[in-house]
């Protein structure tokens, strides 16, 4: 049996991971400018991520949600010690098209409508209600296509008050930092206007934090950098440092009902233990102040070439706009330099390290970029 074939891949092996680096099977090593597409939040193999899987496993590793599963609340109480949002519910899942699945359904649960506006560039996963919030034709297919997603132009107040107007609108699902997108930060007054609307019509305001969250941007999540409480935050990627596990935190307003929700695999035991480890580390490690710290460094030194368009973003969550004539300035860094890094179309490099990376790791990245743009 072969595999089905829809990933283009590199023609490299990993072996061996630790920190911010990895290496392939002829023993090379690399620096780890991307952590898997945002995943290694805390770094590869953390000793602490290591011992609790491990210990974890060693009494149990799975039963279902029909019976008590201590793990989960003490990860709901971390995750709301950590967030600053200690009155939310947790409900866990699997992966974050699974996360803005579940929201995009509770939200219509909640107010018994179905208009979902969306944005231009936006991604939201590539399950049914996820892929068809996601502006990305290729990826929707015709059983996806839906009525209930308006899709808006990016920071456009007017036409986002314009929508209310003319729609029953249950939800608005926003990344705080569009990832795929290009990295694309919502501004504040945009954010703002959002939590406005929603409250001004009884919408739910689902803020998808799925690649922006988790301290990657210097907050918790990104959205608080608007100073705005989101109804529904969706989470996965650095929330288990690899471990699949995903997750919506609920404001109170929200009430659950028995079969509302559900999933077979969501918060089970081993997932719990790593997102809880996960936590432990950024809270023991100060993590989040570190992403702010070396982000901020990153991005005011990428800014200092006059080659580059653009720099975007915020703490480890960094787009760098290149001209055409750069295009290849990605693959250098990779078969050349040994570093991995992300892309978002046309001409984008994507850094998502681990928010544990160090200063002599990002001027690593920066001595090789340099070599390469001149």
């Amino acid at each position: 049996m072969n595999l089905f074939d829809v990933y283009p891949i590199n023609n490299i092996t990993i072996e061996k991971a630790l920190g911010s680096n990895v290496w392939d099977d002829q023993g090379n090593q690399y620096l780890d400018m991307y952590g898997g597409h945002a995943v290694i939040s805390i770094g590869h193999t953390h000793p602490h991520y290591v011992r609790r899987l491990t210990e974890q496993l060693n009494k149990v590793g799975f039963y279902s949600n029909s019976v008590k599963i201590p793990i989960q609340q003490q990860l709901a109480e971390k995750l709301g010690q950590l967030s600053g949002k200690p009155d939310y519910q947790l409900f866990l899942v699997n992966s974050g098209a699974e996360a803005n699945e579940n929201a995009l359904k509770l939200a219509s649960f909640y107010n018994g409508k179905k208009k979902v506006i969306a944005f231009k560039n936006s991604f939201h996963g590539r399950t049914s209600l996820a892929v068809a919030v996601t502006d990305n034709p290729k990826i929707v297919a015709p059983v996806n296509q839906t009525d209930n997603v308006i899709f808006l132009p990016w920071e456009d107040e007017a036409a986002l008050e314009a929508a209310f107007k003319a729609n029953e609108i249950s939800s608005v699902i926003i990344e705080g930092i569009q990832g795929v997108g290009g990295i694309k930060v919502a501004s504040t007054s945009f954010l703002q206007k959002i939590r406005s609307l929603c409250d001004q019509y009884n919408a739910v305001f689902i803020a998808d934090s799925v690649q922006c969250g988790y301290g990657r941007s210097g907050k918790f999540y990104s959205h608080d950098h608007a100073g705005v409480n989101a109804d529904i935050y969706t989470m996965a990627k650095g929330m288990g440092n690899g471990f699949p596990i995903g997750g919506i935190i609920i404001a109170p307003h929200i009430k659950p009902a028995y079969g509302m929700l559900g999933t077979t695999f969501g918060g089970n035991h081993l997932a719990c233990a790593a997102a809880l480890a996960v936590l432990e580390t950024m809270e023991n490690e100060n993590l989040i102040a570190n992403a702010e710290k070396v982000g901020n460094y990153l991005i005011s030194e990428l800014k200092k070439f006059p080659q580059v368009t653009e720099v975007r973003g915020k703490g480890l969550m960094i787009g760098i706009e290149l001209p055409e004539s750069l295009n290849h300035v990605r693959k250098e860094l990779l078969f050349k330099h040994k570093i991995f890094t992300g892309e978002a179309k046309p001409n984008v490099i994507r850094l998502l390290p681990s928010l544990a990376l160090t200063m002599e790791h990002a001027n690593e990245f920066l001595t090789a970029f340099s070599k390469e743009l001149n």
